[in-house]
């Protein structure tokens, strides 16, 4: 995996997005020659066809991102795969033609003079159909190849090995292939017989990586043969860092108040804190403007709906364990907490009134925390702000749970799009795993992939609500 602004990306993931970019890019500028010839440069160059086929390609690959062609894990069969890739120029053709009919002279290659024409936008759509058909199966076979492929063996026995062995193997996109574990060794475990079995595996399959995850037995750690292997060029690392990046948390089971301390990660820049400071003031201003229009329905349809204020105040853990007040429209009858007060929301909780079900499917109840981003309390993605009570209960059941103060909590958050909402103590567990690996790895490039998903998980009706 390649490491770009702290985001974790597979290396045949981030070919794929280069070679549609390129494929896509090409494919209309081979349809401006196609249908302007001499007058390319014109096109190209005086009617903005360069900024014309860079939208394109963004369009594409936002298309491509929507329908899911950049994760292999929801599409079950290649007829899916194909489906969902013809959807992509049928989506832009869409598009097209509707700027094609309010305004035609928009279009790649298309002056004032040619409206009406069979111009290169459509060519170039033809073009990019086939071409991108082509690609798929090119890219089937290039990800083959032993230059793309990372053959890896797990030291270990354990469930942590089991979790390291099933996630390789549920994540072909990452293109590492087990060449063997220590599971596979037949008789006793011993510090003799794991050794052996990982020198014979190496040199016989050319092992580029041994991953350790075999501290529950430190006695049969051949730790004379990793140090030979390390000086042969082959990389050793531990467990941990492996899960991380496979599952897109931090697992506080076998975590060690040392690795927080020495790991890499967990680290903010002044830099860093101005500019994100900065990008939660203006977007979460950007944000409420476009909401104004929607505010004056959204408190007519609550009251409405039911008795109570419309809006509704509690108080939040934030920053270092600051307390504050967050704002929320109120989606819930108004006497929800009053028998037991804080309780965890469920699916399908008989407390949400009808509005409110509505409103929490696309988040407009969070519409007045932007308010909240731009007093400072909270910010446009961290962790979940949670109930003090819940904090005080959840930082004695759970080891390092205090840690998701670090940070201000967010509107949004990696937690929020990869995880489902909270409503016992292992899925809070679960969450503070999510948040550990958003805190160790914060960066802008997280935060704006973060912002990205969130509007697709929303649209999409994903995630947690």
């Amino acid at each position: 995996m390649i490491r770009l602004f702290n985001v974790y990306i597979p290396v045949r993931t981030l070919i794929l997005l280069i070679g549609e970019a390129l494929i896509t890019s090409s494919s209309f500028l081979l349809g401006v020659v196609l249908v302007r010839q001499q007058d390319t440069y014109i096109a190209l160059f005086y009617e903005h066809g360069f900024y014309k086929i860079l939208l394109f390609t963004v369009l594409v690959l936002l298309c491509s991102h929507w329908f899911d062609l950049y994760d292999t894990a929801p599409l079950n069969t290649k007829g899916e795969l194909y489906f969902r890739l013809l959807m992509v120029p049928g989506l832009l053709a869409l598009i097209l033609a509707v700027v094609a009919s309010i305004k035609p002279e928009y279009l790649l290659g298309v002056g004032p003079s040619d409206v009406g024409r069979y111009g290169p936008s459509e060519i170039g759509l033809v073009i990019l159909t086939v071409a991108l058909f082509g690609w798929r199966f090119g890219f089937t076979w290039l990800i083959q190849l032993p230059i793309l492929v990372e053959r890896v063996y797990v030291l270990g026995t354990g469930e942590r090995a089991q979790r390291v062995v099933l996630g390789l193997r549920q994540n072909p996109e990452l293109g590492v292939e087990i060449a063997s574990w220590t599971g596979k060794i037949e008789g006793a475990i011993t510090r003799e017989s794991v050794g052996a079995h990982l020198i014979e595996v190496v040199h016989k399959q050319k092992v580029h990586r041994v991953i350790l995850a075999m501290a529950e037995r430190r006695d049969t750690i051949p730790m004379p043969e990793l140090l030979r292997l390390r000086m042969q060029g082959v990389k050793v690392q531990e467990a941990t860092s492996w899960l991380e990046r496979i599952s897109g948390k931090i697992e506080v089971e076998n975590l060690s108040p040392s690795w927080l301390v020495l790991g890499e990660g967990f680290r903010r820049s002044t830099a860093f804190t101005m500019v994100r400071r900065e990008l939660s003031v203006v977007f979460s201003l950007i944000g409420l403007i476009l909401a104004l229009p929607l505010i004056p329905f959204i408190m007519l349809a609550i009251r409405l709906d039911s008795k109570g204020p419309v809006l509704y105040t509690q108080p939040r853990v934030g920053k270092n364990g600051r307390l504050f007040k967050l704002a929320k429209f109120r989606t819930m009858r108004q006497d929800a907490e009053a028998a037991n007060g804080p309780q965890w929301a469920v699916d399908n909780d008989p407390r949400v009134t009808r509005v409110g079900k509505f409103l929490r499917s696309l988040r407009l109840d969070k519409i007045p925390q932007l308010w909240c981003v731009l007093r400072g309390d909270m910010a446009l993605v961290g962790p979940r702000p949670e109930h003090p009570e819940f904090v005080e209960w959840l930082s004695k059941e759970i080891p390092y749970y205090g840690v998701r103060h670090a940070m201000r909590p967010g509107l949004t958050g990696w937690a929020q799009i990869k995880y489902k909402h909270v409503s016992t103590v292992e899925d809070a567990r679960e969450e503070l795993q999510y948040d550990l690996f958003y805190i160790k790895n914060a960066s802008i490039g997280l935060d704006l992939l973060i912002m990205v998903l969130t509007v697709k998980t929303v649209l999409l009706r994903r995630g947690a609500q």
